[in-house]
């Protein structure tokens, strides 16, 4: 089949400064053009007002403590903002370049969010270990298992590990209706947004 004259593939960097303002920039992704920021930061506004409005609607705020407020607010801005910024061309060709310990990289972003679960299930959830353990559990064997699968099978096993890990939380690791959106998006984000290597595809026309 002939490709298309349209569309290419780009996984050019732009060189970053030193110091913190490059640290920063390698970690959201070198590079992100003007539309992606304008995405992620609209569409992050927007799905972070409608999570607040649901959060607020159902009540649970006036049972919470400051720190349990403070725990959801910050785990759901920090997830609907990955989600977004996960996906951006920039932080695909940052995330996923040849270049020695991209994957050990990778594997401990992933780790780090293990935070957010100690963070959720002592602060938030009253120290409920067991729905703690079984995320954990999850996430270890789905971000190995989409890591180490065939390039061409990371994408559907990232989908069977969301899919999966969707349906335990609803079954068998239960939360309140209020916190029903965290594992949703927290396995979105590690294992489909962030794990998945994705071409960053560009219109020809705008190279």
């Amino acid at each position: 089949m002939t490709e298309r004259a349209d569309i290419r593939i780009s996984w050019e960097m732009p060189a970053t400064p030193s110091g913190l303002a490059g640290r920063v920039e390698r970690f959201m992704g070198p590079g992100k053009r003007r539309s992606e920021s304008a995405v992620e930061l609209g569409g992050g506004a927007l799905c972070a007002l409608l999570l607040a409005a649901g959060v607020w609607a159902s009540g649970a705020v006036e049972g919470w403590s400051a720190a349990q407020l403070a725990v959801v607010a910050l785990i759901g801005l920090d997830l609907v903002g990955g989600v977004l910024t996960n996906s951006t061309n920039a932080a695909k060709r940052w995330y996923h370049r040849a270049a020695p310990g991209a994957r050990r990289a990778r594997l401990l972003f992933v780790a780090a969010h293990l935070a957010h679960l100690a963070a959720m299930g002592l602060v938030v959830l009253s120290g409920d270990w067991l729905w703690m353990a079984g995320n954990a559990a999850l996430l270890a064997v789905g971000a190995v298992g989409v890591e180490f699968a065939p390039l061409h099978l990371r994408r559907p096993v990232s989908m069977v590990v969301l899919t999966a890990a969707v349906t335990v939380n609803l079954f068998w690791l239960d939360v309140p209706p209020q916190l029903a959106w965290f594992a949703p998006l927290f396995f979105l984000k590690l294992v489909v947004c962030h794990l998945v290597p994705e071409a960053p595809l560009e219109r020809a026309r705008d190279v």
